[in-house]
């Protein structure tokens, strides 16, 4: 039997408007909200992330943060 989905957690997080506007085309596209999209893709992140390109992106985001947020 699948075990029941419940959303018992709700973090407080700030997103950037393009990732916010991205998430909900990605989540309106599973037929899923927000919250549960999350939920899905943090459960299966190793079989839905690229780890090396994962990466690269991240020093690229973690290089060009500061120049944003001005």
């Amino acid at each position: 039997m699948p075990k029941r989905l419940r959303l018992t957690r709700r973090p407080n997080i700030a997103m950037s408007e393009d990732g916010y506007r991205k998430l909900r085309a990605l989540a309106a596209e599973a037929g899923l909200d927000e919250g549960e999209f999350l939920s899905f893709l943090f459960e299966h992140w190793g079989s839905v992330i690229n780890d090396e390109k994962f990466v690269a992106r991240l020093r690229v985001f973690n290089s060009e943060l500061d120049e944003r947020k001005r």
